[in-house]
C-alpha cells in the first residue's frame, strides 16, 4: 500500500505509487466530451472513474458537509464525491478525487479547499485531492499533465464540441430514433483508440476527422419540421451537467426544442485570451505572454477547422470566439471575466444573432458573476436584438424542480407562437425561405 506524504503545507500528496494502486473519482460534466477525457487518462495509466450519479441525497450530502452559502456547483460536485466514497462501491484506501482549477478569481477555484475539509468533516481525511489545472498551483509526483497529454486534451474537447453540436441539431429530425446517438457512439470509439494510440490529435488527423464525423451526421436520415429552437447558457457546470440543470437537455427535448449549447472550446479560448489581456493591461512575463499566445493560435487554429467542417456539411457551425467577443463591445467590458464574465453576454448574442433566440439562462445559487453577466444583462441583451427571448432559472438545492420547468414552458410558450407566426407569413410568401 502507498506510503501517504505530505508537503511542507500539510496537503496530502498523490504519489507515484498512488498512480499504479489508486482509482481516481471525478464528476461528470458535458457526457461527451468527459467520456473521451476520462479514456485519455485511462491511456495514460491513470485508473479514472466519471461519476455520473444523480439524485436528491447528492445535494443533501453536499449541504452536511459543505457551508449552505457556497455555490451551488460546489454543492453538488462535492456532495457528488462524498455520496461515491459513502456508497462502499470504492476502497477508501486506495481512492483519490480530482476536481479542476482554473486560478482565475471565480471561487470554483476554492473548490479544492472546500473539498479537503469537507472530507476531513467526513473522516476521509487520508483521501488525495488532485488538482487538475494548468496554472501550476499545486503539484503532485504522480499526476503530470505532459504536452502530448495536453494536446489529446485539446483535441477531445474540439472532438466533443463538434459531437456535441451535430448530435443537437440532428437528432431532433431524425427518421430512425437513435440514429444520432449511434453516431456518437461510434466516434467516441473510433476517437478513443486513435487518441491513445499516436493519431487524432495532429492538425493533419483533426481535420480529416472532423469532416468524416460532419459526414456520417449529414448522412442521417432526417425529416426537417419547423422547431423552436433554444440556447443553453450560464455557469459552466449548470449549463453542461445534468446533475446541475435537473437534466434540462432532455425536457427540452420533451418539448420538441432543438438545442445549441455553446462549446467548451469558446470557454478555453475565454480563459486564454484573459491571460494575454492580463499582460496588456498589467505587464508581466514576455515568455509567458509568447507561449500563451502560441496557445491562443493553436486553440484558434482548430475552432477553424470545426467551423469550417459544420458548414461545409450543411450545419449551423457556432461563431468564432473572435466574432463572439466583438458582439459585447460597448455592451460590457473585457474587464468583467470572472467566471464566464463577458462571455455568458456575449454568448446570449450570438445565439439570438444565429436563429437561437429563445434562450434559458441557468443561474446557480452563489453564482455572482453569473448573476451579473447573465441576469442582468437581460434588459440589455433585448434592446439590441428585440427577438431575444430569454428565461433566467436558478438552481439551488431548495428550488423546485416542477416551478423551474414550469417558467420554461411561459418562454416556449411565447417562442411557439412566434414560430407559428413566422411560418404563417412564410406561407403567405411575406419571408423568403
Amino acid at each position: 500500500m502507498a506510503e501517504l506524504l505530505y508537503d511542507k503545507t500539510g496537503r496530502l500528496l498523490f504519489t507515484k505509487q498512488m498512480k499504479k494502486e489508486y482509482t481516481i473519482l471525478f464528476p461528470m460534466m458535458a457526457p461527451i466530451h468527459f467520456k473521451l477525457l476520462r479514456n485519455v487518462f485511462t491511456h495514460y495509466g491513470y485508473n479514472a472513474v466519471l461519476l455520473d450519479t444523480d439524485g436528491p441525497e447528492i445535494a443533501q450530502t453536499g449541504l452536511k458537509y459543505v457551508h449552505n452559502d457556497t455555490c451551488y456547483p460546489a454543492l453538488l460536485v462535492i456532495g457528488q464525491m462524498i455520496n461515491a466514497l459513502q456508497s462502499g462501491k470504492y476502497d477508501i484506501n486506495s481512492t483519490a478525487l480530482m476536481i479542476s482549477q482554473t486560478g482565475g478569481g471565480c471561487r470554483a477555484s476554492n473548490y479544492i479547499h472546500l473539498l479537503r475539509k469537507a472530507l476531513k468533516s467526513a473522516g476521509y481525511e487520508n483521501i488525495p485531492v488532485i488538482s487538475l489545472n494548468l496554472s501550476g498551483l499545486e503539484k503532485n509526483s504522480g499526476f503530470k499533465l505532459s504536452f502530448s497529454l495536453v494536446r489529446r486534451f485539446i483535441a477531445g474537447i474540439v472532438y466533443g464540441d463538434l459531437l456535441m453540436l451535430l448530435k443537437n441539431q440532428v437528432r431532433p429530425y431524425e427518421v430512425e430514433k437513435g440514429s444520432a446517438d449511434e453516431v456518437v457512439e461510434k466516434w467516441t470509439q473510433i476517437l478513443t483508440e486513435q487518441l491513445n494510440s499516436r493519431n487524432g490529435y495532429t492538425s493533419k488527423d483533426l481535420e480529416k476527422n472532423l469532416d468524416l464525423i460532419c459526414k456520417d451526421f449529414a448522412d442521417v436520415e432526417t425529416e426537417k419540421v419547423p422547431k423552436v429552437k433554444v440556447g443553453i447558457v450560464g455557469e459552466i457546470y449548470v449549463k453542461y451537467a445534468r446533475l446541475g440543470n435537473n437534466d434540462l437537455e432532455s425536457f427540452l427535448e420533451s418539448q420538441d426544442c432543438e438545442i445549441c449549447v455553446p462549446g467548451i472550446l469558446g470557454f478555453g479560448l475565454f480563459k486564454i485570451d484573459n491571460r494575454l489581456e492580463d499582460f496588456k493591461l498589467y505587464g508581466g512575463s514576455k515568455f509567458k505572454f509568447r507561449f500563451v499566445s502560441v496557445l491562443m493560435n493553436y486553440a484558434t487554429n482548430m475552432e477553424k477547422m470545426l467551423i469550417a467542417a459544420a458548414r461545409r456539411y450543411g450545419f449551423t457551425p457556432p461563431a468564432s470566439y473572435a466574432h463572439t467577443k466583438s458582439l459585447v463591445k460597448g455592451v460590457i467590458g473585457y474587464g468583467s471575466k470572472m467566471g464566464e464574465g463577458w462571455l455568458l453576454t456575449a454568448e446570449m448574442l450570438e445565439l439570438a444573432e444565429s436563429g437561437y433566440e429563445n434562450i434559458v439562462c441557468t443561474q446557480p445559487f452563489g453564482c455572482l458573476p453569473n448573476h451579473i453577466n447573465g441576469k442582468g444583462a437581460i434588459r440589455k441583451i433585448k434592446s439590441i436584438n428585440p427577438k431575444a427571448n430569454i428565461v433566467s432559472i436558478d438552481y439551488d438545492p431548495g428550488a423546485p424542480r416542477v416551478n423551474q420547468e414550469n417558467r420554461i414552458k411561459l418562454m416556449l410558450a411565447v417562442a411557439k407562437e412566434n414560430l407559428k407566426n413566422e411560418v404563417e407569413k412564410k406561407k403567405r410568401g411575406l419571408l423568403g425561405d
